[in-house]
């Protein structure tokens, strides 16, 4: 069994607690002896054990003798020399750490107690395991601190909170950053998987405008903008549709205007193909109920989350979405819509400054979440002061940072909302009007509204 030398404790000026003033938090000196001799050994235990304490690296030892052992031994490492008890020892007294550690007769009493250097994955793994509950208590008191304290508005001290329970779950938010070889190496994965069809992300149901997208993916935040009445509710409605009921994906739709049972009705009536004048007028025919009772067993399903609740601040839908993701993964956040987020307690000087600042929120909610989040926007009154009515991203209603802050727009437009008689009634343009990563296009879809629903041409 390894055990602690006793040269190795920490130094007069870091006693250990003494036992009934305080607790001690959660450690177990023994695996990080283990780990930290292995390490002197073995060159590929080294390496071993750098993977498994990632990220929390030296924080993940408790004893401040051993973080410098193996601050020291990484050191060295990343430089290409030899490590071992004398040439760490050396490195030490160089550094004039040496005797915070206990000095060379404790490093090598840590080799010495290891029987092999292939032990170093397995106690990494306990070491590991005992710095998340440290970081877990530490995070306990902080939340407990934040409740007390009573600063700023309920919404965002329980959101910090939140956040900060988050980072014990997901690993360190200390993040150290990677170097280019890694980058890389992720970048041809990633491209290989997408030509192979393996790394799509999520699908519109869109064909040509998933051609030109991929789909939508993790931590884009993606803007579906028109006029009223225009349809961007279907678009939203289309692309949750493909994602849960054809890709198995779990979806999370946050409606602030609508209701969750005229979503539903406008859910049953695309997924069913029964008019939604007869489904909201209780007209529906015994076809209609045979076509609905159809598609009743695909409707089962804990995948899509709607949350119509009125007036919801941005803070409670990163709250509620995140709370989804935990419980049951999550592919996609859908906001209806933006202009109707409510801003926390405090007021910005402008309602565009106070636009911008949700609109920053629903971007740094997307990288957090790791999700694509899709956000419908008004447009102001721009399009019909112009002859051909098109819609272009500057009529973003209080824009503010709205066409910076976003990854994709896409500018929803019938020609027929202004023109009855138009020779392309029943299309619908979507105008991919930004697009950050990629080509810009207008990609036409059929409007079958009385089905609450668009589709490509090809399945009009």
């Amino acid at each position: 069994m390894t055990t602690v030398p006793a040269q190795i404790r920490p130094p007069a000026d870091e006693p250990y607690p003494e036992p009934g003033l305080e607790r001690v938090p959660p450690h177990d000196a023994a695996a990080e002896a283990a780990v930290l001799g292995a390490m002197l050994l073995s060159k590929d235990a080294i390496g071993d054990a750098i993977d498994a304490l990632a990220p929390l690296g030296a924080e993940a030892f408790y004893l401040p003798a051993h973080q410098y052992v193996y601050r020291a031994v990484v050191d060295m490492y990343a430089k290409g020399k030899s490590v071992d008890p004398i040439t760490v020892s050396g490195h030490l007294t160089e550094t004039g750490e040496i005797g915070k550690v206990g000095g060379p007769a404790a490093l090598h009493a840590l080799a010495q107690g290891v029987s092999s250097p292939t032990i170093a994955v397995d106690y990494a793994g306990i070491v590991v395991d005992r710095a998340k509950l440290r970081r877990l208590a530490a995070t306990g008191v902080q939340i407990t601190q934040l409740g007390y304290a009573g600063l700023g508005d309920a919404d965002d001290v329980l959101d910090q909170a939140a956040a900060e329970l988050a980072r014990v779950t997901q690993g360190s938010d200390q993040g150290g950053g990677l170097a280019f070889r890694d980058v890389f190496a992720q970048a041809v994965a990633a491209t290989e998987q997408t030509q192979q069809g393996t790394n799509l992300g999520v699908l519109t149901g869109y064909i040509d405008l998933d051609a030109c997208t991929s789909g939508l993916h993790a931590g884009q935040m993606v803007i579906i903008a028109g006029r009223p009445a225009m349809g961007k509710s279907t678009v939203a409605l289309d692309i949750a549709r493909q994602a849960v009921f054809k890709d198995d994906r779990t979806v999370a739709f946050f409606s602030l205007e609508m209701g969750a049972v005229e979503l539903g009705q406008r859910v049953m009536s695309a997924e069913a193909r029964v008019a939604l004048h007869h489904i909201r007028s209780g007209s529906t025919t015994d076809d209609d109920w045979a076509r609905i009772a159809r598609i009743s067993e695909r409707m089962d399903t804990d995948r899509l989350i709607i949350d119509d609740r009125p007036s919801l601040s941005l803070t409670q839908i990163k709250a509620a979405a995140r709370r989804i993701q935990q419980r049951q993964g999550l592919d996609l956040v859908i906001i209806d819509y933006l202009q109707l987020i409510q801003s926390p307690g405090r007021r910005a000087e402008s309602r565009q400054q106070e636009v911008s600042d949700i609109s920053r929120g629903i971007k740094l909610m997307a990288k957090e979440l790791d999700v694509p989040v899709i956000v419908l926007a008004q447009l102001n009154r721009g399009p019909e002061q112009r002859a051909d009515k098109r819609p272009m991203v500057s009529d973003l209603r209080e824009s503010g940072s709205l066409e910076q802050d976003a990854d994709v727009v896409v500018l929803v437009h019938r020609e027929d909302a202004y023109e009855k008689e138009s020779p392309r009634a029943g299309e619908v343009d979507l105008i991919l009007a930004k697009h950050r990563n990629g080509p810009t296009a207008t990609v036409t879809v059929a409007a079958q509204l009385h089905y609450s629903r668009f589709v490509d041409m090809a399945q009009s």
